[in-house]
Formats: C-alpha cells, structure tokens, sequence
C-alpha cells in the first residue's frame, strides 16, 4: 500500500528503546517527523540521525517531535541513542508490521542482489496526523534542511 500526501497516517503501537509502548496517537496535537531507515549503526544512518540530532533544537522550534523507526531490537537502539546522544526515540519494528504499513517494506537491490528492506523514507504529519509531506530522496547528511524548507 503506498500512502500519499493528504492521507491519515496509519496508527502503530510499537516499543522504544527503553520497551515502552508507543502508539502514533500519543503525539496528536504535534507535528512529527516520523523517519523510516534500514540500519542503525551504519554510515548513511548514522550521518542521518546525527544530522537531526545536531538540528533538534531547530525541529522542536517549528513544532515537530522526531521519531525514528528501523527493524533493529530495542537493545540495538539502546546502544545507537547512547554512542550518538540521540534526543529522539527509536522505534523496534522487529515484527515489521509498523514498515509494512508504511509501505516502505520493499524489494531492494545491491550488488546485484536482491532482497526485501527498509526503504529510507521521512513522513511529516500535522498535528492530526495526517500526512503533509513525503521525502523518499533522503539525503542523509542534510535531512534537516530537506524537512525546514517544506
């Protein structure tokens, strides 16, 4: 299911970081940043949540809370939040339903391989929850300035 811009984002209950419940309608009355990546601990995810990290400030100034969900365990993120100082909760989507729904579960390629993955996708919510915006051409180093000029 590919969801698009106008379209009331799907509700989640997942675990952060700590194994505490998180559902999407937690944060209604915000704005978030809700941003889908393959891998915590690698390059281009690292450079991605560090550059959201070094831009919090500027985030919550505009009104957004920023939460960032992968496939990795709660003990993955534990560990990513605490070697980066991330202010931000981590979402364990071990059971893959919360990507699923996202439609950003696809088929992927790499050395000629393919194989099924986390797509790296941003979805900006109203405080409805209701998709404003939808940056599937992440540039991972400068995301923040990718999400502030929307």
């Amino acid at each position: 299911m590919e969801l698009n811009i106008g379209d009331k984002a799907p509700e989640f209950v997942g675990k952060d970081q700590n194994g505490k419940t998180v559902k999407l309608s937690d944060y209604r009355g915000k704005k978030v940043i809700m941003y889908f990546y393959p891998k915590d601990n690698t390059s281009g995810c690292t450079a991605q949540a560090c550059n959201l990290r070094d831009n919090y400030s500027d985030l919550q100034r505009e009104g957004y809370e920023v939460i960032g969900i992968s496939t990795d365990s709660e003990k993955s993120h534990q560990n990513f939040i605490s070697k980066y100082e991330l202010p931000f909760t981590l979402i364990a989507d071990t059971d893959k339903e919360i990507v699923t729904s996202y439609g950003v579960w696809q088929e992927k390629s790499m050395y000629g391989r393919k194989y099924m993955g986390t797509m790296r996708y941003t979805f900006l919510l109203d405080e409805a929850g209701v998709i404003q915006d939808i940056i599937r051409k992440v540039k991972t180093a400068e995301h923040t300035s990718q999400i502030l000029e929307k």
